[in-house]
Parts: structure tokens; sequence; C-alpha cells
């Protein structure tokens, strides 16, 4: 009897090691391994087995908590801001070696899983979809699990094009260790153009295989449905257009979004910003993880809440990202040189007040209301500060982190009763500055594309303008440079934390800029005379060079190869 195991052998291809069992040595039957006959025999088998694909392996020891990882880093110790101009991790938890520009194919640091993780994935869903080939099932059932491999399938795909660039496409083949794993094509790196062609090709064919709603009888809210596969060929379609990659169209990328926009079945969230990451299955939501008190993962308010309430002061924002917020008028409150922008009626000594709401949604700053008094980070005395309790937990940035944060939850000793919301990996939002980023860039902010029913600058005021952000809508008049800026501050700051900051510098090549900024905090000062606000370094030695635009391929991923995957260039 074959049984398919947890573990996989470091060939950065996904082959997943199968074991026998003899029965003439050892007549016992594995309880912690699936039959490989039961998943080719028994449908409910084989459909628990390709709802699983939804989550992996945990692969490196930082990741996850209680709880398999999903898709990319969301709601891990250290989330994937803490590797951008967001925020950082205080603790590390192999981050700052990539902040600092010190990863290498021998230390990928809190990246070091993505490979091998994709891959394996990839090839577990090749396995289901042979599986399905002969297994006794409705064609409709079995069209839709097939679309739903192919959509998982993509996701991983999308992971690897927009961290390594080219990669290798492993089609429907499921390969085994007794193949022959010499040959050079199983290594072959295709080029980012087919790479991207291939993903768009498989969600075109799970978008038609796909249900459009998954909450009846038979489907479980989670899993893909055809909006699912539409929101993430929308994403990769504006990768394809964007400099980085240069291997598609904005127009391409424009009519992805719009076509999703046209299903008409999502809407903004009315209920509040700081609401709609709390509120499960919201008419925002396009497709997310859902935790229950038996899928336990990181207990967020502990993770990232502020020392003096017995929190680790995990993610922590930066003065960076405090800067970019607008005033509520609309006008920056800095200049780019950093001086005061005096028009905008910011005030340096009173630095948070009527600020953009979102502002107040995501960041705890000094006097913030936060579970029944002001966060105190000001020295001396401050009780979130350096001189309060747990120390060691104490934010380097001045700041610490409000979005994603539930009050109803217990801070401290939480364990089996937090960390419950819902992880967004696509909603309506992002689908709206799609849209506008790439309608602005095929036809400008106020032309109406053919079919379209918004323009980019009304894509963008939907979002801006929502209820409980109520922010100033960017008139008519813009120039394509111009409105390009506003995309890129909308983006930055209603996509906060949510995975997308660290590959939008990367796809606009603006990196080399946002990620050799210092990595700026505050210090707050209590006086006789009231509050003074510092700037300091939170982090230093933060670093960015032109290769850092791609992960370095694992070494062992190579070494498994023989020689054969090439690794990207400077590494």
């Amino acid at each position: 009897m074959k049984f398919i195991t947890k573990y996989i052998v470091p060939l950065g291809l996904g082959l997943t090691v199968f074991s026998a069992c003899n029965k003439n040595l050892l007549d016992v039957t594995a309880t912690d391994r699936i039959s490989t006959e039961a998943i080719e025999t028994d449908t409910a088998v084989l459909e628990a087995f390709i709802i699983n694909r939804y989550i992996g392996e945990k692969i490196i020891s930082s990741e996850a908590d209680g709880t398999n990882p999903g898709f990319g880093r969301g709601f891990e110790y250290a989330l994937w801001s803490s590797l951008s101009d967001e925020s950082m991790y205080t603790n590390d938890d192999n981050t700052w070696l990539i902040i600092r520009g010190q990863l290498s194919p021998e230390n990928l640091g809190a990246a070091g899983s993505l490979w091998a993780r994709s891959y394996r994935s990839i090839r577990e869903c090749n396995y289901a979809k042979k599986v399905l080939t002969t297994i006794q099932m409705s064609s409709s059932h079995k069209r839709h699990l097939e679309g739903e491999l192919q959509f998982i399938r993509a996701f991983r795909y999308h992971d690897l094009i927009r961290n390594f660039g080219r990669v290798v496409l492993m089609g429907d083949t499921v390969y085994g260790l007794k193949d022959d794993l010499s040959t050079a094509s199983l290594f072959e790196r295709k080029s980012i153009q087919e790479g991207m062609d291939y993903v768009i090709r498989e969600l075109d064919e799970a978008i038609e295989k796909l249900p459009l709603d998954n909450n009846d009888n038979s489907w479980v809210t989670g899993r893909a449905t055809k909006a699912a596969a539409m929101a993430l060929k929308s994403r990769l379609l504006l990768y394809a257009a964007s400099p980085l990659y240069n291997v598609g169209t904005w127009a391409a990328a424009a009519q992805a979004a719009q076509e999703l926009i046209s299903l008409n079945k999502y809407s903004l969230y009315t209920g509040g910003y700081q609401s709609l990451f709390l509120t499960d299955r919201n008419p925002e939501t396009i497709f997310a993880r859902y935790y229950t008190k038996n899928a336990n993962h990181v207990h967020l308010e502990i993770a990232n809440g502020p020392n003096g309430y017995g929190g680790w002061g995990g993610n922590t924002p930066y003065q960076n990202l405090v800067d970019a917020y607008q005033m509520k008028n609309g006008l920056a409150p800095l200049n780019e040189d950093g001086t005061v922008n005096t028009a905008s009626g910011y005030d340096p000594n009173n630095p948070y007040v009527n600020r953009d709401p979102r502002f107040d949604a995501t960041i705890l700053h000094n006097g913030s209301m936060y579970r029944g008094r002001a966060v105190e980070t000001f020295i001396p005395g401050g009780q979130d500060s350096r001189e309060g309790r747990d120390n060691w937990n104490t934010s380097k940035t001045g700041y610490y982190l409000r979005k994603f944060m539930n009050d109803a939850y217990p801070l401290e000793n939480p364990w089996g009763n937090a960390g419950f919301q819902p992880w967004n990996y696509f909603r309506y939002a992002e689908i709206l500055l799609n849209f506008a980023e790439a309608a602005n860039e095929a036809y400008g902010p106020d032309m109406l594309p053919a079919g379209s029913s918004l323009t980019a600058r009304q894509a963008l005021n939907l979002v801006r303008t929502r209820p409980s952000v109520e922010m100033p809508e960017i008139p008519v008049g813009q120039s394509k440079d111009e409105f390009r800026k506003l995309l890129r501050y909308e983006r930055r700051i209603e996509l906060a934390f949510e995975e997308h900051r660290f590959y939008d510098v990367r796809r606009w090549k603006i990196a080399n800029i946002t990620e050799n900024m210092p990595a700026s905090g505050i210090t707050v000062t209590k006086g006789n005379n009231g509050l003074t606000y510092t700037r300091k370094e939170a982090l230093s030695g933060r670093r960015f060079e032109e290769k850092h635009y791609w992960l370095p391929i694992p070494r062992a991923e190579i070494l498994s190869s023989n020689g054969q995957l090439e690794q990207n260039p400077g590494y």
C-alpha cells in the first residue's frame, strides 16, 4: 500500500516522497498519511485532498502557529509588510537580512519557503488532476474540481513569478523519484512571457469551470469561485503590463478588471474601514481564508499589540508610511523634500490630527485610544515605551499595528480564544485600483474605455470616498503622470499590510528609491511644554540593489538539479 507523506525531497519541483509498506516486515497501518488507493478510489477522500491544497506544509521554522500556512504570509508572525517600507518586525524573525539586502541563495530568510512550497503544491495539484481523469464522478462536479485545481496551481505560479521572475513550467506531469530527473527540460526556466501566458490560459479555463457562488450545499465558502480566478487574472495582467515585467498591455489589464466589475456581484464594504477586516463574508470579499476555533492561527492581538498591554509589538509601522498619509483635505502633509506643506494644515507639533481616516484605522500612535486607554509611546514613563512593562517588546519605530486587530478578542492569554479574523486574498477595492491604474496607463484618467462602466478617475474615487473614509474626490483635469502618483498613493494607503507594497514598488521599478530610504521611526518626548517629536533610524543598514528585484533561487534547489537550474542574475 502506498501513502502520501507530508515530507518532500529538496528537488525544488515538489517531488513528494512515496513510501511502501511491506506487510511481511511490519503489519502496521500508518495513521499520519493518506492512502493513495483511498484518494484514487473514494471521491470524498479525493475532494478532501483537493480542499487541503489551499494550504501548504510548514517548511521553515518561523511559519504558522497552530495551523498550516495558506497562500502568502497572511497572519504569520512576521507579515510580508515587514519586508517593505511599511513596517519592521520587532524580533527580526529572519526579515532583517532581506531589508538589509543580505539575502543570498543560501539564506532567503522569511522568504525561504516560497520556491519549495509552491512547487510541492503544483505537483499535488497535478496528481489530483490526474486522479480526476479516472475516478468515477459526475462530469459537472469533476469539471468544478478541475477548475479549482487549476486556480490553486495558478495561484502558486503567480507567487513564483512575482518573486523569482522566470519559472519552470511543469504542465500536468506528475514526476516521481523513479523517473529520470536528469533531463535539462525538467529544470528549464521559461521566459516571463511564457510563464504569464501559461498561467493566464489556466485561469481562463478555471473561470469557465468554476461556479459563480460557492455557498450552496456542495461548495464550501472559502473555496475558489469564478470571481476568484478573475481577480487573480486581473492582478497578473496588471503585473504583466508593469515596467518590471513588460510582457503585457495595460488595455488587457483594464479589461480583465472590468470583466470582474461587470459581474455586479461585489461592492465596497460600507460598515467602516476598520471593521472591513474583521467581518466574515462581506460584500467586498472576493476570496479569503477563514478561520474557526478548530483552526487556530497566529493570535494577532498579542502578536502585534503594544507592550504596555502585554503585547509583543510585532509588525510595527515605519515613519515612512506615517508620513505618506494625506490630510483630510487631500493634501500631503510634507513636500517631496521633507519640509512641511504649509498649505495642508499639517502641524508637526500635533502630527496625527486631521489625517486620512485610514491612518487611525491602520496605525496605533501616541495618543490613540485603544482598549480603554490612550497609547503611551512617549518617554519618560510611557506605558508603551521602552520604559513600560515588557520593554523587550517595545516598538523600535514608535508605532504599533492597528489594522486587522479585533478588540473583542483577549490580548493577554488569548490561546484558543482569538485570531479568527478572515484574511482577504482578493477584495473588490483591489480590483477597482487595478482597473484605475491600467485604464489610466492605457487611456488616461478620464477616457471611458470601450465596454467599461467607469473611467480610471471614477474607479479611484469610489475607493477614496467610500463611507468612513470620505476623502476628497480627485478632480477632473489630472494628467496621466499626475494621476499615476495619486493612484500609487491610494494603493499604498488602502492596501497597506495586505502584501501589495513589496510587489508594487518592484513592478513599478521604484524599489531602488523606496527601499533605500532610511527605515525611520519617531521618538516622542514628554516635557513641561508638551510633546516633541524627533525622527530616528529604527533599523540600520537598509539596502536594495538591482538584483533584489527578484529573489535568488535557493542554493539547495540548484544543487538538487545538478546545476541545471539557472540562478537569477547577481546571485
